[in-house]
Parts: structure tokens; sequence; C-alpha cells
């Protein structure tokens, strides 16, 4: 028999900030969340989103942040 234990609850329910990611020419100073970078290329390709692509891009943009700047 197996325990069914979720992830936050393992982890203390701390929350931590999400990962930054340099990628440098992909964009400009600002900070783009994954989930929305990954929305913006869908919508451009005429894919329309649904409830369920709404709530995988807020986990994506709680777990990686792409910046076009370095952090010090």
């Amino acid at each position: 028999m197996t325990r069914n234990i979720s992830r936050n609850h393992s982890r203390g329910n701390k929350e931590r900030p999400p990962r930054s990611v340099f990628l440098p020419g992909f964009i400009t100073d600002e900070q783009i969340g994954l989930g929305d970078a990954i929305k913006r290329a869908t919508s451009y390709l005429g894919i329309k989103p649904c409830g369920g692509c709404e709530r995988r891009a807020a986990v994506l943009n709680r777990w990686m942040v792409l910046t076009g700047q370095r952090q010090s």
C-alpha cells in the first residue's frame, strides 16, 4: 500500500521563487513567465486556449521566468 502525499505537503508548503533563465537576444529586458511565452507562441499559431491551458500557464509561470538580464 502506498501513501498519497502531495508535493507541497512533503516540502512543508514552502513557495520557492521561480527559476530565472537568461536568454540573450530572445526577449527584451522585461521578464516573462514560461507559461505566458508558450501562450503567446500557441496563440500566434492560431491555437485557442482553454481553461486547462490557463491553469497550466499559471503553474509554468510560477516555475520559471525568462529574462533578458543577467541576475546579479
